[in-house]
């Protein structure tokens, strides 16, 4: 082999990585719709459709905030508890009103977030550690709030959960609008800068004047506040608040669809696109292996192994 053979290797290597990161979550969610369209029955029903993207939608919002955590070179391991504890105060509160119950529920989102940026801006405790340790408090506070599961009887959230505009559900309207302000905010602000700033090197932004334990503060918040609005919004679909189980295994899903949507773990970049897929080729393949008699343990293998290539691809490319 010539030369220039040997070096052209290495070069075609990178370009493959290159748009396997780039574009593989597009063409994953590409292949599992011919695979569906071919081999599961009524999968082109409108129905199917609607479904899917009110499934989808609660997985999608935690995503937006795990990508802003993990752009700053975090991760939030807590929202699956804050789902939890947000149905545990909405059921609480609801007598009140359901506009009271909702802010209350958000509030707690609020809560988490700060407690989780907190410690990691001012005490220097690692977010992995910060955020597990949430995770763990808030599932047994939202457990102690409301200890088995409980009807949600009001209009008002039944109306948010199965209510639609022309045919699009409300859950669907807020997902895709939280994914707009969550793209500008990352693109077109000076708070989504700073964040990628301090992404890229924390050291070399607090050396610029960035205000970091401020950025750091207001990413978990706004994880948090995106958590509990998914854990509202999946209580209004269910009709039901079960913290037991609201919000299990979120965390994986939603690191998950941001992995393998292009986001580095080593922060310093977001793609809100690419999580948007990453989300619906989640929702897509859960939803292809129920469909086809598989147990739920296998979506969880299929999920690991999903994590384990995108993040390969994302370290080749990083060692060039």
């Amino acid at each position: 082999m010539t030369d220039l053979a040997l070096r052209r290797v290495p070069a075609d290597r990178e370009r493959a990585l290159k748009l396997l990161q780039e574009y593989g979550v597009y063409v994953g969610v590409a292949v599992l719709i011919v695979a569906n369209v071919v081999f599961t029955p009524h999968f082109l029903s409108t129905e199917n459709f609607r479904t899917q993207a009110v499934q989808v939608a609660p997985v999608l919002i935690v995503a937006l905030g795990m990508a802003l955590a993990i752009g700053s070179e975090g991760v939030d391991l807590s929202v699956g508890s804050v789902m939890a504890l947000s149905t545990s105060l909405l059921s609480l509160y609801l007598g009140y009103g359901v506009w009271i119950a909702l802010i209350v529920a958000v509030i707690g989102g609020v809560v988490v977030g700060l407690a989780n940026g907190s410690l990691i801006a001012f005490i220097g405790v690692q977010p992995i550690v910060a955020t597990l340790a949430l995770m763990v408090a808030g599932r047994g506070i939202a457990l102690v709030l409301l200890p088995q599961l409980k009807d949600v009887r009001d209009p008002g959230m039944a109306s948010l959960g199965s209510g639609d505009v022309l045919g699009i559900p409300y859950l669907v309207l807020i997902a895709a609008a939280l994914a707009l302000a969550v793209g500008f905010t990352v693109r077109r602000t000076t708070f989504g800068r700073q964040l990628l700033a301090i992404g890229d090197s924390r050291p070399a932004a607090q050396l610029a004047g960035l205000p970091v334990r401020r950025v750091l503060i207001l990413v978990y918040i706004v994880s948090g506040v995106l958590a509990a609005i998914a854990g509202v919004l999946a209580t209004a679909r269910l009709q039901a608040s079960d913290p037991t189980s609201l919000g299990t295994l979120m965390e994986l899903s939603a690191i998950t669809a941001v992995v393998v949507g292009g986001t580095p773990l080593s922060g310093g970049r977001i793609r809100i696109g690419g999580t948007v897929a990453g989300a619906v080729l989640i929702q897509l393949l859960t939803a292809t292996l129920i469909k086809h008699d598989l147990p739920p343990s296998w979506t969880q293998i299929a999920q690991a192994v999903v994590i384990v290539l995108a993040v390969y691809a994302a370290r080749e490319r990083g060692k060039r």
